[in-house]
């Protein structure tokens, strides 16, 4: 079991030395034993008091993260477990109209075993009214990045933890819907980890406490750097001419050799930090997103590291593209995949109804996104990544509506015309520049070779 802190230490551990300020404190009167009556309900708060030296199962406050100014929502598991009851709840409500009040970001630092049963459904309704005060804060803009303290289970992980627009965890932590004395006899302890979430895609980085303030100051100060200005456009990294064939274009992008995602965005950003998974139980390795900084710029960004995208993939790049739409943060999108992955089980994960929703989270996002095409770009599953009107293009890429291979079988053509088939599909990037599909990375370059 990794060391359970205080509220207080872990505050201790985040913020910046003396820049921790308690918000004032008011809230609902409780009656005698609270809303139920519950014998004995006031013997253990005053039991609980006494032993943490607080009134509360949480402690809210202003405070400084590496130079960044944030609410910090930090649960006290000493307090009855960090449970929610009504007066949490009053603490809740007014740690988050403070920070739209006051234009900051929210860090719930949780660690809670759930509902407060002593206060029965008053305590379980809490979660709602925290979820209220959570989308007013994503509508204001303002991000909420939670931090998964040990344990970190029910209805706070439902909502102040899962909720959350960037989850980080502490590694051993506890996370789960069902705290451990509530799951099935057989259920497997390793499924209800911070590093089992991550695996899964509902978190996004398991950080150790020693590392915590750095990554969390990282985080903040990405997420609240606005700007109107469209993404630059990557300079290109691998061959300067521009291919001769339509097949000639298919093999350089195909090539091992070519420059992939990841030198792209080592190349472009100062520091960046990842997004991890789709929310929904899946992780793709192929799409890389996150958010990064280029000449003192926050630029989000989503990536196609050249294989076939999987599903969750289109769902991570989904809630990359959202987020920065929310937080005003442009966004890059580099495309390179043959295509969407077509196997059963990307069928039954959804992959169709996650592109299409990729097309119109692009399709509607206000701010601006910018695409490069570095490699493959294959079909719909490449084009779902694309901006409309903004997209361009490196000399060792194609794009085309079907792989050349894909298009002779259909066409009943022997493998001997793959090649001439390539060239009918005009998928060089100066034909798909000709086109009006997309924009070159070289005028000059591509005004030179322009299809006759």
């Amino acid at each position: 079991m990794p060391e359970r802190l205080s509220a207080r230490e872990t505050l201790a551990l985040v913020t910046d030395d003396f820049t921790f300020t308690e918000l004032p404190v008011s809230g609902s009167d409780v009656p005698p034993d609270g809303p139920l009556g519950w014998q004995g309900y006031d013997a253990s708060r005053a039991r609980a008091a006494e032993r943490t030296g607080e009134q509360e199962s949480v402690v809210c406050g202003t405070g400084r993260v590496e130079g960044t100014r944030a609410v910090l929502i930090a649960f006290e598991f000493g307090f009855l477990g960090g449970s929610l009851g009504v007066r949490t709840g009053d603490r809740l409500e007014a740690a988050y109209a403070y920070a739209r009040e006051h234009r900051l970001p929210v860090v719930p630092l949780v660690a809670t075993g759930g509902s407060r049963m002593q206060e029965g459904m008053l305590a379980l309704t809490q979660l709602q009214r925290v979820a209220r005060q959570s989308a007013l804060t994503r509508e204001a803009g303002l991000a909420q990045i939670a931090v998964l303290r040990d344990p970190t289970t029910g209805g706070g992980w439902a909502t102040l933890g899962a909720g959350a627009d960037v989850t980080l965890a502490l590694p051993g932590a506890q996370v789960g819907f069902a705290g451990s004395r509530v799951r099935p006899a057989d259920a497997d302890p390793a499924a209800y980890t911070a590093e089992a979430q991550f695996a899964a895609g509902a978190v996004d980085a398991v950080v150790p406490p020693g590392e915590l303030r750095e990554v969390l100051g990282r985080w903040l100060r990405l997420l609240t750097c606005p700007s109107d200005a469209p993404a630059p456009v990557p300079a290109p990294l691998g061959a300067p001419d521009l291919p001769a064939t339509g097949w000639e274009a298919v093999s350089r992008a195909r090539s091992p050799q070519r420059p992939r995602a990841v030198a792209y965005l080592d190349a472009y950003f100062t520091h960046r930090l990842p997004l991890s998974g789709d929310r929904c139980g899946g992780t793709d390795p192929g799409m890389l997103c996150g958010f990064g900084e280029r000449e003192g710029r926050t630029i989000a960004y989503a990536a196609q590291d050249g294989t076939a995208t999987r599903p969750a993939g289109y769902r991570t790049a989904i809630r990359l593209i959202r987020l920065a739409d929310r937080l005003g943060i442009p966004v890059l999108t580099l495309v390179d995949t043959p295509g969407a992955a077509n196997d059963a089980e990307a069928e039954r994960q959804g992959v169709g109804a996650a592109i299409a929703d990729l097309f119109l989270t692009v399709a509607a996002a206000r701010t601006p996104v910018t695409t490069l095409l570095i490699g493959e770009g294959g079909s719909g599953g490449a084009l779902a990544l694309a901006s409309p009107g903004n997209t361009w293009a490196t000399p060792d890429s194609y794009f085309s509506v079907i792989a050349p291979e894909l298009a002779a079988a259909i066409l009943k053509r022997p493998e001997t015309e793959i090649e001439a088939t390539a060239e009918q599909l005009l998928l060089r990037p100066q034909d798909v520049v000709a086109l009006g599909v997309i924009r070159p990375t070289s005028p000059s370059t591509f005004r030179d070779n322009r299809v006759d």
